[in-house]
């Protein structure tokens, strides 16, 4: 049956479908952390605490990550990721149960887990997906943070209702699960070795000079002393503080904040990221055909990226204010369709100057990446606990856009490095 589907199609829609399990796995429990939260007796400062602490674990294994991807393949990294991510999301009711320290541990190795997501699907689509196809590639397998997001903020509320809140780890832990023999079935790690790859679809991906096989990244010092990977860094820092307030706190600012009722929350928190998924892959289409007609590679990823983190810089900035639910929904979701102009921007841009070592290239990007979901969800926490001021929340994040967007514009580059 997949024989006659483009093995490159069939290995962007299996690494989309992963990240769309990563995220609920990772999503679901921004909305049962409120009963959770009720039923131990959490303030917002361990409830920072709890949700932080998965992004230490997800920090820890980025560039070993891409590393063994980069040379082992992206294939089994992916696979083995998603099944420890997957027993440990199975294993959240137990720990909470053993107390808070159990719990923390849990997470930790959960993030590990799904450390290894990104930097595993980079070195696989740097393989397997021509230069002029990669925006496009990056927007469809991104297009599962939202899906993900989307899924879970729905699905949660429901389960928690029906069946308790340990049934929204139990069920979705299950899924990752299944996901992980399919994945064993259908994917080889490069073009050659896939036995059902056709012969025009091979000439194609390497007519654009599919990167060979490596066994050594360049050391992290050199990597590191890139003025274009410290601007992809850069971003992708600022990037994430965003994203990760949103998709840990949103939730609960609707419920506390906005006063929202529980069986609402996942309703309107969804709405912002469904946008996301529509963009996310009309982004990397506009970014693919302003190169295709001749605009130069560096500015349509800075056009794009000064179009994301403007975006969500005013976004930050002014939806603390917001006095109603549909003008916190509105301000977020604007934000979030600028947002997506990323997929065009830092996001491929890894491809762009290091296509042999893009998955050891995102695992580093990645692990700076990581640490607002540590500091920023904790900050965020600590805020709320000092001042229980949601203004100061988004400010914060605004600010850290504001930053982001400065320096790629100052700094990116899309020349090969390394090669």
């Amino acid at each position: 049956m997949f024989k006659k589907v483009p093995q490159r199609h069939l290995v962007i829609l299996m690494s989309a479908i992963a990240v769309f399990i990563c995220y609920i796995d990772r999503i679901n429990i921004s909305v049962a952390i409120i009963p959770m939260s009720e039923e131990f007796g959490w303030g917002p400062q361990i409830q920072g605490t709890v949700l932080s602490s998965f992004f230490v674990g997800y920090l820890l294994l980025q560039i070993a990550g891409g590393k063994l991807a980069d040379r082992f393949g992206g294939k089994v990294v992916l696979g083995i990721g998603v099944l420890m991510w997957s027993l440990f999301t199975i294993l959240t009711p137990i720990s909470a149960s053993f107390g808070i320290a159990i719990l923390i541990l849990n997470r930790i190795l959960m993030g590990m887990g799904e450390a290894v997501t990104f930097p595993s699907i980079y070195a696989l689509l740097a393989r397997w997906v021509p230069d002029s196809e990669r925006a496009r590639a990056m927007g469809a397998v991104n297009s599962g943070i939202p899906l993900g997001t989307v899924f879970a903020l729905l699905a949660t509320p429901w389960i928690v209702q029906t069946f308790g809140w340990e049934w929204a780890f139990y069920s979705f832990g299950i899924i990752g699960i299944l996901w992980f023999f399919v994945w064993q079935k259908l994917i080889s790690s490069t073009p050659v070795d896939n036995p059902n790859i056709s012969s025009g679809e091979l000439a194609h991906i390497q007519s654009e000079g599919e990167p060979s096989k490596i066994d050594k990244a360049p050391p992290l010092k050199i990597l590191i002393k890139s003025p274009a990977i410290r601007a992809i860094m850069v971003a992708h820092f600022c990037n994430n503080w965003s994203l990760f307030l949103l998709l840990s706190w949103l939730p609960t600012f609707i419920n506390k904040g906005l006063g929202v009722d529980y069986a609402s929350v996942g309703m309107f928190t969804m709405i912002p990221f469904i946008t996301s998924f529509v963009f996310y892959n009309i982004s990397g289409s506009v970014a693919d055909h302003m190169i295709k007609k001749g605009m130069s590679i560096i500015k349509v990823r800075k056009i794009m990226q000064t179009i994301s983190l403007g975006g969500m810089t005013a976004a930050m900035m002014s939806v603390g204010y917001s006095d109603s639910i549909w003008m916190a929904i509105g301000i977020m979701t604007i934000g979030n369709i600028l947002g997506s102009a990323a997929i065009g921007g830092f996001v491929v841009n890894h491809m762009d100057i290091a296509p042999k070592y893009a998955g050891t290239l995102m695992g580093v990007t990645n692990t700076v990446a990581a640490v607002p979901g540590i500091i920023g969800v904790y900050a965020a926490g600590l805020i709320l606990e000092l001042t229980g001021s949601w203004i100061l929340v988004f400010q914060l994040a605004g600010l850290v856009s504001v930053i982001g967007m400065i320096y790629y514009l100052r700094h990116a580059s899309a020349e090969k490095q390394f090669d």
